[in-house]
């Protein structure tokens, strides 16, 4: 694929990460927050099983050669998703993504210029602060009341 395809498919997964809480908050008034984000990652672990079985890939090769923090991803989306349930109806889609997209740079601009768990290297420099300070400035203008 093209960079420029994988860029559009990004964009098409920050959109759905956008939409994706307000609609468990949707169905979260009518069964309950933690209820909800149960729903949404057993809905989503259906779906990617089907992939994976439409793909022929059903396997568990590799899984024995992990390391426990290497499983802590589902547990860090389920708090995502279970915060983001608690928020949108208090303070908007809006300004929890706003707020969400402030801490994935940040905390991204931090995994990079470690070079955390053996990923590529990018040192900090002056743009990546001013660029991070720009949209915590933005973000703190839409959460704003």
């Amino acid at each position: 694929m093209t960079n420029l395809l994988w860029v559009a498919l990004m964009f098409c997964g920050g959109a759905a990460i956008a939409v994706q809480p307000s609609i468990n908050a949707r169905l979260a008034q009518k069964v309950g927050v933690i209820e909800s984000a149960c729903i949404s990652f057993a809905v989503g672990t259906l779906v990617l099983f089907l992939v994976l079985a439409v793909q022929g890939k059903v396997s568990v090769k590799g899984m024995g050669d992990t390391v426990w923090w290497e499983w802590t991803g589902g547990a860090l989306g389920a708090f995502f998703v279970s915060m983001a349930l608690f928020l949108v109806p208090r303070i908007g889609t809006t300004a929890a993504m706003a707020v969400t997209i402030a801490a994935q740079l940040t905390a991204g601009i931090i995994l990079d210029h470690y070079g955390a768990f053996g990923l590529r290297h990018i040192p900090l420099d002056g743009k990546r602060v001013i660029g991070s300070l720009l949209l915590f400035a933005g973000a703190a203008l839409i959460a704003r009341r």
